[in-house]
């Protein structure tokens, strides 16, 4: 078995990876029910999407330019998704397009929404 066919076997691996999980956040669009659930499915699953991607014509490129153009996008995808993610979800919390009831905290408001036995991390007393 040749270096080169384990490598395109790789990169095939990766690339079917990749196009699954940005199928699924493009799938979680369309079915979760509210913003912060869609929020969630359009970057992290699309995120991660990307960057097998991005690591697949890395593995199949092997360039230094290609390499460092690719490191810039992936770094790129990482700061952008969750910034869009955060200012997606302070908007619609401020037009108020969540449910409230799928809040467990609602930390920009102060208050404690859920019961507490729901929450292990608290300190008992």
């Amino acid at each position: 078995m040749n270096g080169e066919v384990v490598l395109d076997a790789l990169v095939g691996i990766f690339l079917v990876a990749g196009g699954l999980l940005s199928l699924v956040a493009g799938v979680g669009l369309v079915r979760l029910p509210d913003v912060l659930s869609r929020m969630h499915a359009a970057t992290k699953p699309q995120v991660l999407g990307v960057l097998l991607i991005l690591l697949a014509l890395a593995v199949s490129l092997r360039n230094g330019a290609d390499l460092a153009a690719l490191a810039l996008i992936g770094g790129l995808q990482l700061t952008t998704a969750p910034l869009a993610a955060q200012m997606i979800a302070r908007a619609a919390y401020r037009t108020g397009r969540i449910h409230r009831e799928s809040l467990d905290a609602d930390e920009l408001a102060g208050q404690r929404i859920g019961p507490p036995d729901d929450h292990p991390d608290q300190d008992r007393a």
